[in-house]
């Protein structure tokens, strides 16, 4: 199985290569006498008065690109003779040098020659107009003997292309470069020798075609191609040979023929081979890419087992440039993991990503956010995920796609939109197709537009409006979702009108008086009507839910009026670094009314009462009539209370540190939104205060790491009392109308929840702050490398930063009566780099109460080989266990090439 393996690795590099845009690569000088970097040196003839330090003609030296003297020298405009039309022009930093007996002029330094639609860069360039040749190097620098500024050739619209020397004749427009290195789509030439017969055709020897971007003699790995024609549309190649880190490999082919197109170009994707610990052995990834134009392409692969299982995936990229971008992939899996015989497991999936460019359209935005698929998609086929613990883990799937639109210059705008989400574990689906939102935002409805001087409190009344409206599904079953009867009988609709108004006044000067009213009405277009099934008795009454079809309204409104303000204290400190703490408390205080629409004038709710007849008891409930309805209806119970809050802030002002040349004070966060509230209902009949709830955060470490926390108290006390059932005394517990403190005691704390996280990490990042890209910005090697890192995260590795660790802590506590339930856990992900090449990232779960790991575990450990990535992903314990080693190419081009080795997980065991 390896050596087949190890096969088709070599023969992808021969014939991917060539598919895949195939214009400028680099190359080498393999099987033949190593080429120096000065590959031709000065001509002892013509050059022998240089070499010996003589001086024929005349020599201007340049000061700062300018000539000492006022002598034309530097004049380096040659006007071609012998019926050229155009000029040659030169230019040099350092100097220049005319041999008027033979008309060649050398120039030295930072040389710059154009003529025509040609352009050279090159430490020194010799420019001979009897032959019409130009010349030009590099040069060794005397301090490192690195070989430096080497020519720099550009023609036309080409790509440059750097070497170690080259020969141009500007008569015939031919060029002959010694160790050519260029680069397109993501392919190098380097090594060897190129010559540019004509505008079309270019011939190369030696050279060696790869995806390393290193120069010869550094190129990893590539193809030698030892004869070869580069024409505008393909490559026909002699005699070629594969070699890695300078060692000739026997396989080769006696010729090629290559396209070499300017848009995308199709072609077979060859896949892996391997075996799995339950579906047997497979054939994994084979399939199909289709380069449909600049814009759109297609991909599609499959894999099939032999024990008769299969997995299809189709993806589609689309991008307009300004405009939008996106994919769109599709997955089927058919896999077979009990019994031979069983039926097999089906699972489908989709996934499409599109963004709008935010210019495109002006008041209109577009957007696309689809995750739906079966439930045991994941579980079944964690390879589309390439076996991602979080990915294979997720409890619930979620999408959403959504058009807006804004009218300038009014309140108005509109919203449409279609969502999904779904609870794997339950394997139910809500969805809502589609939900309409039209709002205005608030207004002034009594101020005038032409109004001079201050507002008057009346013309201070804001009024605002919003309008909702879905068709929704809940909780139905994935294998009921397209069945017709559910559309039918499961399908949920209505609108929900809102219309606040408010007033805010300042008050005494320190308070501030907010009223406020709000309305709300819903349509409908059915209702529910409860009713006993005939005959039932107490005990076992059968209660039966009719649908009513027909228009339904149902309106609400509260008032509500409140005070608040702002309260500062300060503790001055005349020693040390703390020079004060600052308490800064907001307490509010509103009385908020709402009327009993459970009334029965208002016909909004009913009773249920069974016919049993004497001497059993009858049983009676009551209910509202859009209780099933998707934006609820009208609440039961008279409100008429009072909510109290108190929201405080705990800052430090500390000296500034030595270092600071601005001697500005430093300003700390000590305690940040922390905040009490609860609610007092004058209307109720016992129990009239309510849950006290507080919150709070903060951060310390200089911010690095945050602490949150929230819970509830409960004001009443608790009674216990012991009952007998199945012959056991079982204790039970109930709230009783009397506070704690009237018995000395603290309110019950019956909930708590305490979060801390932080990530720590060292960076190498230069001074100044490059310019953030976004998805509208990108160009489209940075969208083609997004998508890869989206369909696989761990194509993305990061060795700028050396280290990173990230800590999320949770402590959950709930007291429900005579019930305590706590968890405990922590969370560690992170990385670090072994050496500037290695790294090793880690994510794990420690559930501190059970004293184990979770089996979401899984190290990874990366090798960066330049040009290629070498991965290894192990998760030691838990249903997916497995390693996973992986060497592949970086090439965005040749993601496809790459060898695996694999331990395949076993799912026979259900993770949920």
């Amino acid at each position: 199985m390896k050596s087949i393996t190890f096969f088709f690795l070599l023969a992808i590099i021969l014939i991917v290569n060539g598919f895949a845009n195939a214009g400028t690569v680099l190359n080498n000088s393999y099987g033949r006498r190593p080429l120096t970097d000065t590959i031709i040196k000065l001509d002892s003839l013509r050059d022998k008065k240089l070499l010996k330090g003589k001086k024929s003609g005349s020599i201007t030296p340049l000061r700062n690109g300018k000539p000492v003297n006022s002598l034309p020298a530097n004049d380096t405009t040659k006007k071609n003779k012998g019926g050229l039309q155009s000029e040659v022009k030169a230019t040099a930093e350092d100097s220049t040098h005319s041999d008027r007996d033979h008309q060649v002029t050398y120039f030295y330094g930072k040389a710059r020659v154009t003529y025509e639609d040609f352009e050279l860069d090159a430490d020194y360039i010799r420019v001979d107009d009897k032959n019409h040749l130009i010349f030009a190097r590099g040069s060794i620098d005397p301090r490192t003997h690195q070989y430096i500024r080497r020519p720099i050739m550009k023609q036309k619209t080409d790509k440059p292309v750097a070497s170690d020397s080259l020969i141009f004749n500007y008569q015939t427009k031919k060029v002959k470069i010694y160790n050519p290195a260029s680069e397109q789509e993501g392919n190098f030439i380097s090594g060897g020798q190129a010559k540019k017969l004509n505008d079309d055709e270019v011939a190369y020897r030696n050279v060696i075609f790869s995806t390393c971007d290193l120069p010869y003699p550094d190129t990893h790995f590539g193809i030698v191609i030892t004869r070869g024609i580069g024409e505008k549309k393909r490559i026909i190649s002699g005699p070629a040979y594969l070699e890695i880190e300078g060692v000739p490999l026997p396989l080769g082919i006696p010729f090629g023929f290559f396209p070499k197109p300017d848009t995308r170009t199709s072609g077979v994707i060859l896949p892996t081979f391997g075996e799995d610990n339950t579906l047997g052995f497979y054939l994994k990834g084979l399939g199909y890419y289709i380069g449909i134009s600049d814009y759109v392409d297609l991909t599609t692969t499959g894999s099939i087992y032999s024990k008769g299982s299969y997995e299809l995936s189709s993806t589609a990229r689309y991008l307009k440039r300004y405009k939008y971008t996106g994919n769109v992939t599709l997955s089927f899996g058919s896999h077979n993991y009990g019994l031979e015989g069983d039926p097999a497991t089906k699972d489908a999936h989709i996934y499409w990503s599109h963004v709008q460019d935010a210019n495109a359209n002006p008041g209109s935005t577009f957007s696309a956010s689809v995750d739906a698929g079966t439930s045991g998609f994941f579980r079944n086929t964690p390879s589309a995920s390439n076996y991602n613990v979080n990915s294979i883990a997720q409890s619930s799937l979620r999408s959403s796609i959504a058009y807006g639109k804004t009218w300038a210059g009014t309140p108005f705008n509109l919203s449409i939109g279609i969502s999904h989400s779904q609870d794997i574990a339950r394997k139910t689906v809500n969805i809502e197709l589609p939900t309409i939102a039209f709002g205005m935002s608030s207004i002034n409805p009594f101020d005038s537009k032409n109004r001079v001087g201050e507002q008057k409190w009346y013309q201070k009344i804001t009024v605002s409006y919003n309008l909702v409206g879905t068709n929704k599904l809940s909780d139905i079953p994935e294998s009921q979702l397209f069945k017709s009867e559910t559309l039918s009988k499961r399908l949920q609709n209505g609108f929900q009108h809102t219309i606040p108004v408010s007033l805010g006044l300042n008050v005494l000067k320190y308070f501030q008086f907010n009223n406020s009213v709000n309305y709300t009405e819903r349509w409908y277009f059915q209702s529910i009507n409860e009713r006993f099934e005939r005959g039932s008795i107490a005990g076992s009454n059968q209660l039966i839910v009719d649908t009513i079809p027909g228009f339904k309204r149902a309106g609400e409104y509260s008032i509500s009026t409140g005070l608040s303000t702002k309260l500062y204290g300060t503790i001055n400190f005349k020693h040390g670094n703390l020079k004060a703490i600052r308490h800064v408390a907001t307490p509010s205080i509103s009385f908020s009314y709402r009327p009993d629409f459970s009334d029965p004038s208002f016909g909004y709710y009913k009773t249920a009462v069974s016919t049993a007849t004497v001497p059993y008891p009858y049983t009676y409930q009551k209910y509202s009539i859009f209780q099933n309805g998707v934006y609820g209806g009208p609440s039961a119970g008279k409100q008429a209370g009072l909510n109290f809050s108190v929201d405080n802030t705990i800052e430090a002002k500390v000296k500034a540190k030595s270092t600071d040349t601005s001697g500005t004070d430093r300003k700390i966060t000590i305690l940040q939104g922390l905040s009490f509230s609860t609610f007092y209902n004058f209307a109720a009949d016992s129990m009239k205060l309510s849950d006290i709830s507080f919150s709070g955060h903060t951060a310390i470490f200089n911010q690095k790491l945050s602490i949150s926390f929230s819970g509830v108290f409960h004001p009443y006390e608790t009674v216990v009392s012991d009952s007998i059932a199945n012959n056991q005394i079982v204790k039970t517990a109930r709230y009783v109308n009397r506070y704690t403190w009237q018995d000395g005691k603290f309110p019950t704390l019956t909930g708590l929840n305490i979060s801390m996280g932080g990530s720590l990490n060292s960076t190498k990042a230069k001074p100044g702050n490059a310019a953030l890209n976004t998805i509208a910005t990108m160009n489209p090697t940075q969208t083609q490398r997004l998508a890869l890192v989206n369909s696989d995260p761990n194509a993305y590795v990061d060795f700028n930063v050396p280290w990173n660790i990230s800590l999320n802590y949770s402590f959950s506590y709930q007291n429900y009566l005579n019930t305590k339930t706590t968890s405990n856990t922590l969370q560690v992900s992170g990385d670090v780099n072994l050496t500037q090449k290695w790294k090793i990232q880690y994510t794990t779960t420690y559930d501190i109460k059970a004293a184990k790991f979770a089996s979401a575990t899984s190290f990874s450990i990366y090798r960066d080989l330049h040009c290629w990535d070498l991965a290894f992903q192990w998760i030691p314990f838990g249903v997916y266990k497995m390693y996973n080693v992986t060497l592949k190419v970086k090439a965005s081009i040749l993601q496809d090439l790459k060898l695996s080795k694999k331990s395949d997980y076993n799912p026979q065991s259900s993770f949920y």
